[in-house]
């Protein structure tokens, strides 16, 4: 009985924690799945094995495959290109043609780098839709595999003109 209750437990986490990554790139997801797909197997695995261990199991088949699924799923990553933001998504304004941003932008003062790798992202004037907000400059670590910081800037689209934030690519 102690034994189904154990199993029956590792499932419903895995199930549970399945859901932490619903989207994302290719790497955070191979981990999730490799993670419960090892677990499971690991449990089942376990039990059978080395006196009913199944607790011991699943750990070690979860960690073995949450590194197994995540490696697979950087190396799709790697072949597709992902790309990894800065911010959360970019954000498109479209309207019928650029507004002036203010005259002037505060004065920034970087400071010393948190970090030798950080990159300096100058602050901007961000536009919203009703008008423009100053985005402070910020260090930033550029995340893996990024070769350049590609600026706040407007692009025309048809007959249309959108504002792109800034992004790693």
């Amino acid at each position: 009985m102690k034994t189904l209750a154990t199993i029956t437990s590792a499932l419903a986490l895995s199930t549970l924690l399945t859901g932490c990554v619903g989207v994302g790139p290719n790497t955070q997801e191979g981990a999730v799945t490799g993670g419960t797909l090892g677990a499971i197997a690991g449990a089942i695995i376990g039990h059978n094995s080395r006196g009913g261990d199944t607790l011991g199991g699943a750990v070690l088949g979860a960690t073995a495959g949450a590194i197994a699924g995540g490696t697979l799923g950087n190396a799709q990553d790697q072949r597709n290109g992902t790309l990894y933001t800065s911010e959360p998504g970019p954000r498109r304004v479209v309207v019928s043609g650029p507004p002036p941003p203010p005259s002037s932008s505060p004065t920034e003062y970087p400071g010393r780098s948190p970090d030798p790798s950080a990159v300096w992202i100058p602050g901007y004037w961000d536009y919203t839709g009703a008008g423009y907000v100053w985005t402070p400059g910020r260090w930033e670590v550029p995340p893996p595999m990024a070769t350049s910081y590609i600026a706040a800037h407007w692009e025309t689209r048809g007959n249309a003109y959108v504002f792109v934030r800034g992004y790693w690519r």
